[in-house]
């Protein structure tokens, strides 16, 4: 008896050669629909479906597939006398190989205006059903969802190594298959913020070269809808493959550009945390800013720019050894200048304001920790004075551009800034007086120091910080507040007669 093969496919990309290849080998081909049409109209011979269930599709071919005769016919053991036995009774023919690809549910949702009919119309029913039932029973039947998987299953059935463990890797290629499709309808179709069960899917892109040490395996996989404004949606026009690490700083990298869109911007970062922040009216005035900030770290760092490169910038950019570079674009003799060293890594997306509400996931051992984006984005009209000393409009300004800069460095952090410019940044100490101390320490030397704000990104526990900074040059500062010992911060700013404001909003970063 010949062996039975069910061809069912959205993606018909080479399934009329595949069943051409199965009918040489000796398969019968069973087929539905379209992809029944696709077959024949290539000449090859195929059976309807509903000549082997003997009823006929309906419901707008809702319904085709789900019936015993299929279903049977896939997970009838071919070992267990008893299973064949009832085949046999009810004249079911068992099926040995199922080629299955499901509705383009995806593609649905990402057309611009779908409505939630069609959504829902693309949501597969009978295709997930006869791939969970074939890879259920691997040991007898093959299952295929992919088709870069045709020519190695041919290959493998003309060598004999089409055998149990490798229908069990297509097996659970199918489970994953039909998570990752189950997981995209439930988001869809969830509401809730944190609903009782996460379903997560992820689509690898690339194995990587080693992880944040060279001793890690690691592979990068992305969102299979990305948002548009992601390192997922960037194109890298140059240099050497992005590695873990640099994965990483360039989303530091992108998440901090896109508080700053108003001027011309440029973030050098390093170790996810900016090392130099300018805004300027040009681009080359923003980024010898940015420069300026810290020389010594921007040394092979990660450089987000919000225009396009002119050649100045690029010339620039072309004297200093940097790990990447990314921008909305690049003039072309920008781009030559740059392309010049072959290592670099230059990387193109059109940037946004980062003013939608998203989601930041962070793995923990057994779970999984998520939470909304800090995306808020405080302005001076915001915060409160609670020194006796007002801060001067130009300081107030200052205040806000260092408000927004120390949300994007590592707690406890402490930065000192003009209104366009960091000047220090102190990141990730265990007490936050050593992040004063060295946020002022690589402060205290430049030209603008005298027109520096210190920001804080939450409360001072005591008032020596205060202390340091007033002792040390500085005239205004803002902190979240919210401390018991606030009132001593404030006694201590009047004492040194400098303006304190509170904006009321704490910005850790673990």
């Amino acid at each position: 008896m010949a062996k039975l093969a069910l061809l069912s496919v959205s993606d018909k990309d080479g399934i009329v050669d595949f069943a051409a290849q199965l009918t040489s080998r000796g398969f019968k081909v069973i087929s539905t629909g379209g992809t029944l049409k696709a077959i024949q109209d290539g000449g090859v011979q195929a059976t309807a479906v509903e000549d082997i269930t003997g009823f006929p599709e309906m419901l707008d071919g809702r319904v085709k597939t789900l019936h015993p005769r299929v279903h049977a016919g896939i997970l009838a053991k071919r070992d267990n006398a008893d299973h064949m036995a009832q085949l046999a009774e009810n004249h079911i023919d068992p099926i040995d190989l199922i080629c299955v690809n499901l509705y383009p549910f995806k593609e649905t949702i990402q057309k611009d205006g779908v409505s939630d009919a069609e959504a829902i119309e693309n949501i597969d029913i009978g295709g997930p059903s006869m791939l969970r039932a074939a890879a259920k029973n691997y040991r007898d039947v093959t299952v295929i969802t992919d088709k870069a998987d045709y020519a190695d299953f041919l290959a493998k059935f003309d060598n004999g190594t089409a055998d149990e463990a490798y229908r069990r890797e297509l097996a659970a290629k199918v489970f994953r298959q039909t998570a990752a499709y189950d997981a995209l309808i439930a988001k869809y179709l969830t509401t809730e913020e944190f609903p009782e069960k996460l379903t997560m899917t992820y689509e690898k892109v690339e194995d990587m070269r080693y992880g944040e040490n060279s001793h890690q395996k690691t592979a990068y996989y992305k969102d299979p809808i990305p948002e548009a404004y992601s390192l997922a949606n960037a194109k890298q026009l140059h240099g050497k493959a992005l590695s873990y690490n640099n994965t990483r700083d360039a989303d530091a990298a992108l998440r901090i550009i896109a508080d700053f869109d108003e001027k011309p911007t440029v973030v050098a970062l390093k170790h996810m945390n900016p090392c130099g922040i300018g805004v300027g009216d040009t681009l080359l005035d923003a980024w010898q800013l940015a420069f300026d900030a810290d020389p010594i770290s921007i040394f092979g760092g990660i450089i987000a720019l919000n225009r396009q490169v002119d050649l100045a910038t690029a010339e620039k950019m072309h004297a200093l050894f940097l790990e990447i570079i990314i921008a909305p674009g690049y003039d072309d003799d920008a781009y030559a200048v740059l392309a010049k060293k072959k290592n670099l890594r230059i990387l193109t997306l059109d940037f946004v304001p980062m003013k939608k509400q998203r989601q930041d996931s962070v793995s923990l051992l057994g779970g999984l920790l998520l939470q909304d984006s800090d995306t808020t984005h405080e302005t001076y009209d915001q915060f409160e004075v609670v020194s006796k000393v007002q801060p001067t409009q130009a300081q107030l300004k200052a205040l806000q551009f260092g408000q927004t800069v120390v949300k994007h460095v590592k707690s406890n952090a402490i930065v000192v800034t003009t209104d366009h410019q960091t000047l220090g940044v102190g990141a990730g100490q265990m007490n936050r007086i050593d992040s004063v101390k060295i946020a002022i320490d690589k402060a205290k030397d430049k030209p603008d120091f005298a027109d520096a704000i210190l920001a804080s990104d939450a409360f001072f526990p005591m008032d020596d910080s205060v202390e340091f900074a007033a002792k040390n040059g500085i005239k205004a500062v803002v902190e979240p507040g919210g401390s018991i010992k606030d009132k001593d911060s404030i006694a201590k700013a009047d004492e040194y007669g400098i303006a304190l404001v509170f904006s009321g909003v704490r910005h850790f970063k673990h």
